[in-house]
């Protein structure tokens, strides 16, 4: 949701698709497979180059939250002098709180998210028009919500026993209309608590109630390290991968996180990547990246900074809607910064009429038969068979 710690932005909404980056070649004949030369997977992690959330694996652990173990979560619920609330809580923690489920499904049980909740209603001292929502908010502004926050909560609580909070609003404030994150800036004295630095935290707006529950896992993904994959300029926002992650299209289809930023998370293990860094051919047996084991994703390295990635993808748990199956295939790049497209999904059917409810892009996963090129970098994916949990492709770097 930032684009640097500075700044917040407000999430993107759009129903509009991408315009494939490479046609796919129907029915390829299969490619002569040269031997490549042994590579280790860490030959195909790319350095971040924004300075702040980015594709990069060597996320700054101390600016972001490391996602692996169990986080505790201190969820606040606040209210206002000009929107009181009248309603329980116990009704926006249930809206929220299946997110630890899906974020302990998703992670394959490496992440666990233990949201405490503070039954009652905690009232600001400033009206809720005051804040800056309206007018997109900056960091002092954000800040300084999340302070006050805590402050109200303070006497009861002991902020020293969780990572992160969680702020949410009474329906009635509509001036809170969106959810940002919120990441402390190691250059200012910041937020304090019963003598812990309070880091992070994700502030909710009535944009929860249009997202549900995955809000709070695209912004804790934030709080991981995680870029934006919606587009922040122009009028197609989800241009890039539409519904094929939840930093893209929160309520897509397909919204599990995409097998590169598992890997980036270590959610998955070195010893689950095919790596192609130089010249060759290689065969790969994915396994779905929505099931655990097996070989998550292939990736080839194309520069310093880029790389194309294939993985398998399937109509179960958190993609159990998905649009299309087999193998998606998506370019990244580590330099290009949040809401700029670090990762763009190619479409390998193009021509589909999608059903109702789904997208053109939607559609991109590729099929046994098909084939993707990129002459430019050399690169050729061929997808051989495919079986309920499994497809078998060839990569080939010339």
């Amino acid at each position: 949701m930032h684009r640097h710690a500075r700044k917040v932005r407000r999430l993107g909404v759009a129903l509009t698709v991408l315009i494939p980056l490479a046609v796919a070649t129907p029915v390829a004949s299969a490619v002569s497979e040269h031997p490549a030369t042994t590579t280790s997977p860490a030959e195909c992690a790319l350095p971040g180059r924004t300075g702040w959330t980015d594709e990069g694996h060597d996320t700054d652990y101390n600016q972001f939250q490391r996602p692996i173990g169990t986080k505790h979560a201190l969820m606040l619920f606040v209210d206002f002098p000009d929107a009181q609330a009248t309603d329980s809580t116990a009704g926006y923690y249930d809206e929220l709180a299946p997110a630890a489920d899906w974020m302990q499904k998703d992670s394959y049980g490496r992440v666990k998210l233990d949201i405490t909740p503070v039954d009652r209603w905690l009232r600001m001292p400033q009206e809720s028009t005051t804040y800056g929502f309206d007018r997109g908010i900056t960091f002092e502004e954000h800040e300084l919500y999340v302070r006050q926050a805590v402050q109200a909560a303070d006497p009861d609580v002991d902020f020293s026993q969780y990572d992160m909070v969680y702020i949410v609003p009474t329906k009635a404030a509509k001036a809170i209309k969106f959810s940002p994150t919120y990441l402390y800036d190691p250059a200012t004295a910041g937020i304090v608590a019963d003598g812990k630095r309070v880091k992070w935290g994700v502030t909710f707006g009535q944009d929860m109630w249009r997202w549900g529950y995955k809000v709070v896992n695209h912004e804790t993904s934030h709080i991981f390290g995680l870029p934006d994959l919606y587009a922040f300029t122009g009028t197609d926002y989800h241009r890039y991968v539409h519904g094929w992650d939840l930093m893209g299209n929160i309520a897509g289809p397909a919204p599990a996180h995409v097998g590169w930023h598992r890997w980036k998370f270590g959610w998955i293990d070195d010893n689950q990547v095919a790596c192609l860094s130089a010249g060759g051919s290689r065969a790969v047996h994915l396994k779905a990246v929505e099931s655990p084991g097996g070989t998550k994703i292939a990736v080839i390295r194309t520069g310093e900074t880029t790389a194309y990635v294939a993985e398998s993808r399937r109509a179960i748990r958190g993609d159990a809607k998905a649009c299309s199956t087999g193998v998606l295939i998506y370019k990244v790049d580590s330099s290009t910064q949040t809401g700029y497209g670090p990762i763009q999904v190619v479409n390998g059917n193009p021509e589909a009429t999608p059903p109702s409810g789904c997208l053109p892009l939607d559609m991109a996963a590729f099929r046994p038969g098909q084939s993707f090129t990129d002459p430019t970098t050399g690169v050729r994916i061929d997808v051989k068979s495919s079986s309920p949990l499994h497809d078998d492709i060839s990569i080939t770097k010339q």
